[in-house]
């Protein structure tokens, strides 16, 4: 089956805090079951992206932290997210004692950090899949491209509310 995906929509931010609030725009528009894989060099923003779509859903964002040493944090709100941090990951065999195929079962949005290190049949059919680009000090470039119908629709009503 050949993969649907969009091509890549880029966007600049040139602060921590438009990173912020590009999450938070994305936030808005997660329903549940939603999968977003996060790619980027160590201080690229992904982090402060998650903070951004945990308040985009309604949770405090100061409850989001690096989860690097226990991999997955969960946060409960009006959405469900799985926070996810794979920086640490040595080898896939590691994966099953996560617990993540537990989060990808369609309850959660699970927001993946470092998903360049996660094999590729982890990743489920349809997630949205964001690179960060370092570009200044404070400046980052995003790019990101939908695979699947329903991340497609996502990147297609983000990108209408960041006009």
């Amino acid at each position: 089956m050949a993969i649907d995906h969009t091509e890549p929509w880029t966007l600049a931010l040139a602060s921590p805090s438009h990173t912020e609030h590009f999450g938070s725009t994305i936030g808005r528009c997660l329903q549940r079951g939603e999968v977003i894989a996060l790619v980027g060099e160590l201080g690229s923003g992904k982090t402060t992206f998650v903070r951004g779509v945990a308040l985009g859903t309604g949770l405090d964002p100061h409850v989001v932290s690096s989860p690097t040493f226990t991999f997955i944090q969960e946060y409960a709100g009006p959405l469900m997210l799985a926070h996810v941090d794979l920086y640490r990951l040595e080898q896939s065999t590691e994966l099953t004692d996560t617990g993540l195929a537990d989060y990808l079962n369609g309850d959660f949005v699970v927001l993946i950090e470092w998903a360049d290190r996660l094999p590729a049949a982890w990743l489920p059919d349809d997630y949205l899949s964001i690179h960060f680009l370092h570009t200044g000090k404070n400046a980052r470039r995003v790019r990101a491209q939908a695979f699947g119908s329903r991340s497609r629709d996502l990147l297609h009503a983000i990108m209408s509310d960041s006009r």
